[in-house]
């Protein structure tokens, strides 16, 4: 049998006035640099949308990203107030001594998690130190060890009464 279809050879694209290189090249630029493309207010107002998680992973995207997230403060000052709750007293002394938010933030993050689970009573059923999960120790201060304590004595009260 005969193949009988017919192809078009007269297709032309349209001519754009860019070689494949330049078109390449343009397309690459708008896609990593929006950043250097947009007004920094829409830049902020998009990066500020991230949690924590997403904004330190678009920071590793590109030189440009990490210039402005890691740069821009007010782009973790939320993020580190949400971690205020459970480390007031460690964020207020960082405040005081002068660090910016995104250290602070850095200082401070999984002491919060690890405080939170500690204080919501997640260990509490947790017999031995080998059965704690290495990720529930991090350095903290006897005050905070203190709060932990005082929190396990308090259910430990609840559970007799």
């Amino acid at each position: 049998m005969k193949n009988t279809s017919k192809k078009n050879n007269n297709f032309k694209a349209p001519d754009t006035g860019l070689n494949s290189a330049d078109a390449e090249r343009r397309k690459t630029e708008g896609r990593s640099n929006f950043v250097e493309l947009l007004p920094m207010e829409v830049t902020f107002k998009i990066f500020s949308q991230l949690d924590i998680q997403s904004l330190c992973r678009a920071s590793g995207t590109c030189t440009s990203w990490n210039h402005v997230i890691r740069n821009n403060d007010s782009l973790w000052k939320p993020h580190c107030l949400t971690v205020r709750a459970v480390c007031q007293k460690e964020i207020d002394d960082d405040i005081e001594s002068g660090y910016t938010w995104r250290v602070i933030l850095l200082r401070n993050y999984q002491k919060s998690r690890v405080k939170h689970e500690w204080l919501s009573g997640r260990y509490s059923n947790i017999r031995s130190p080998v059965s704690l999960p290495e990720k529930a120790m991090c350095p903290m201060d006897a005050d905070t060890w203190g709060e932990i304590l005082d929190a396990e004595l308090e259910r430990e009260t609840e559970k007799w009464q």
